[in-house]
């Protein structure tokens, strides 16, 4: 009879939900890197308004600033989602990690029991064959017997016709 483990269905949903829980990681973490994704955007436009700046007409410089003081806003807006993005991921990947400690438990309780189920299919084993030599070894000294008194019937029958 092979090992069955009588918790694999527990098993198998823990697994389910530590895969869940890796998607909704790996979405954390993108979220993540759209967001620093739109940073890098945002510092570009930020340098290049200031070298446009630079090579434009002095009366633009008002409307450079306060377009620059739009791109400023923006990139702190951005950097607080961000913040607040990494905290979710942290989360998220603290999540996994108690969806995997929880799926090592009962992978280790699994492999304990295989361990178990192992020992006690050897020790069957080991009885059979115990068995079955305790068996062969009454059946041959059995044997034995009955040659041992048939030699002795014999010798009995030669002593006799020799005394005869």
């Amino acid at each position: 009879m092979p090992f069955r483990y009588r918790l694999q269905k527990f098993l198998e949903i823990r697994i389910r939900k530590k895969e869940e829980q890796l998607q909704e990681v790996i979405k954390a973490q993108a979220e993540v890197d759209r967001i620093e994704l739109l940073i890098i955007k945002n510092n570009k436009d930020i340098q290049d308004t200031r070298v446009n700046m630079r090579k434009s007409d002095p009366m633009m410089y008002d409307g450079f600033d306060k377009f620059l003081k739009h791109l400023y806003e923006v990139g702190e807006r951005l950097e607080q989602e961000r913040q607040e993005a990494l905290k979710a991921l942290e989360v998220e990947k603290e999540k996994l990690r108690e969806r995997e400690k929880e799926v090592n438990v009962l992978e280790k309780h699994k492999e304990h029991k295989r361990e178990e189920y192992l020992q006690e299919q050897k020790a069957l084993e080991l009885k059979q064959l115990n068995e079955i030599g305790a068996q062969k070894h009454f059946a041959k000294t059995r044997e034995a017997k009955e040659e041992e008194e048939i030699e002795a019937l014999l010798q009995e029958k030669n002593d006799y016709r020799k005394h005869s």
